[in-house]
């Protein structure tokens, strides 16, 4: 490819598997260098500062601090850090936050074999890159009220399996609150019942088990 220096690559996951696949992936190439690997949040903001790396790989669900709240906190201490984002979950709301932290690429982990080494030279060049059916969910649900924090914070609790009389205890509220909150929880999100809006929220990355 290029006589220039090689795009400096660090790789953040929390599966060894995955990161050896990432490594694999990247040997391949020569302008491609991978510089450093973490396994979580903390590590990841670490190591960002040790390598100062061109093109970060982040995935999502991580333990200790998570992959979006680590964007952000890159990108607070390092405004022009370049951060892809790997995931198995294709939610668009999980996307649009992603994006709103930060990050400049998303890609599928399905797709790293195919996609990574464009993505990761189209992020380089200073472009974004989002796969077609991501962008499309984006769009689709671009117009829908978003569900707020607190609607948020009941429904992860109803996908714990509490019924609304624990989940008022646990958020020290009444029932009638609770109530109120899943109906218009289920409008929002255009839900038959409980369990259709816990299957929508997951699919769609707007809540995490």
């Amino acid at each position: 490819m290029s006589t220039s220096s090689p795009i400096r690559i660090l790789s953040v996951d929390d599966h060894p598997l995955l990161r050896e696949g990432i490594a694999a992936v990247l040997a391949s190439e020569p302008d491609i260098i991978l510089v450093a690997e973490a396994s979580n949040g903390r590590e990841a903001i670490e190591q960002f500062r040790a390598h100062r790396p061109d093109v970060t790989l982040m995935d999502v669900q991580m333990p200790e601090v998570n992959g979006i709240d680590t964007i952000i906190k890159i990108r607070e201490e390092f405004p022009g850090a370049r951060i892809i984002v790997l995931t198995t979950y294709s939610g668009d709301a999980q996307a649009a936050r992603a994006f709103k932290a930060g990050a400049s690429g998303y890609l599928l982990k399905n797709m790293v074999r195919k996609e990574l080494i464009d993505t990761i030279r189209t992020v380089y060049a200073g472009k974004k890159r989002i796969p077609a059916e991501i962008a499309v969910e984006i769009a689709e649900h671009h117009s829908d009220d978003a569900l707020t924090d607190r609607e948020i914070e009941v429904l992860r609790e109803v996908a714990a399996g509490n019924a609304n009389k624990m989940v008022a205890q646990l958020l020290n509220v009444s029932e009638e609150t609770i109530k109120a909150h899943m109906k218009s929880i289920l409008s929002k999100l255009g839900a038959n019942d409980r369990t259709h809006a816990v299957t929508i929220a997951l699919k769609r990355g707007i809540i995490e088990i």
